[in-house]
């Protein structure tokens, strides 16, 4: 690797809303460059502003993903979790012994372990980021889990660099694994919640349910909750939506119904197409 006490160099594979949140984090300490690579910047009519964008973040923009990741000790994959196997795979084709890569993709734990086979031969280092609350407005800062064999190593790294990062285990999968099982709770709450809200509103009954739950959870201001939890879905559902879906294949896997959360993925993704408009254009 090329780090040395002085210099960091950083690649971000995916630079939406958390790539581009962490690179212009990192860009602030003065020993650490970024590059960045994203699909989009391929796209004939948007490609221009976003490769811009980047540029005036202070982002060297790749032309590929191989081209950003030439001489990077981290490599962060942070793209939507449909994607994390195809950014693998590829990865697998030009990371060189010593890099670290560091999925911090909301994939299942099986895709997880499955990106890690595909890492594992280069002799770059495969760590799992289960990253657990909304990178808003926290930034740089959010709590991330930390699986693979050399987790501790690259959370040491990484929380130099300011990050937050908890190593919980050696092995690939069990933090996404973490994850995905509150995801399930609290994902569900939220479309429970703004189901609940609805209906109540579409009857003229928010004050007497409202007031009902109050009794049974008298800590919750159910109100506020339904107002930020309709917003935070709006603004995010479709992000969400393929995180339940990656879920969803966790409890497959493990041989139980995934319906459940394929319903919630559905809930959060029609309340964001309903309600997000440009906000849902495009996820991380």
């Amino acid at each position: 690797m090329t780090m040395t006490a002085n210099t960091v160099s950083v690649a971000v594979i995916g630079y939406g809303e958390v790539g581009r949140i962490f690179s212009k984090a990192l860009l602030m300490l003065p020993h650490v460059r970024v590059s960045a690579y994203d699909i989009l910047f391929d796209d004939p009519a948007d490609g221009p502003r976003r490769i811009a964008e980047a540029r005036e973040d202070g982002v060297n923009s790749g032309t590929s993903a191989a081209a950003a990741a030439a001489g990077a000790d981290l490599v962060f994959s942070a793209v939507t979790a449909d994607r994390t196997l195809a950014v693998a795979e590829a990865a697998a084709g030009y990371l060189q012994p010593g890099q670290i890569f560091v999925d911090i993709n909301s994939a299942s734990p099986v895709t997880k372990r499955t990106a890690a086979e595909l890492i594992g031969p280069t002799g770059a280092h495969y760590v799992e980021g289960a990253v657990m609350s909304p990178v808003l407005p926290v930034g740089l800062r959010v709590p991330i889990l930390a699986g693979g064999p050399a987790a501790e190593r690259t959370a040491a790294l990484l929380n130099a660099l300011g990050m937050n990062v908890t190593p919980v285990t050696s092995e690939p999968g069990r933090a996404s694994a973490m994850k995905l099982c509150r995801s399930i709770m609290i994902k569900g709450i939220e479309a429970l919640i703004i189901d609940c809200a609805h209906a109540a509103r579409s009857w003229g009954v928010e004050k007497e349910v409202y007031s009902s739950l109050s009794d049974t959870f008298p800590s919750v201001d159910w109100p506020k909750l339904a107002e930020t939890m309709s917003a935070r879905v709006a603004k995010h559902g479709v992000r969400r939506a393929a995180e339940m879906r990656e879920a969803a294949e966790m409890i497959a896997d493990i041989g139980r119904n995934p319906d459940l959360c394929r319903s919630i993925a559905d809930s959060h993704e029609r309340h964001a197409r309903t309600h997000g408009g440009a906000a849902n254009s495009r996820m991380k």
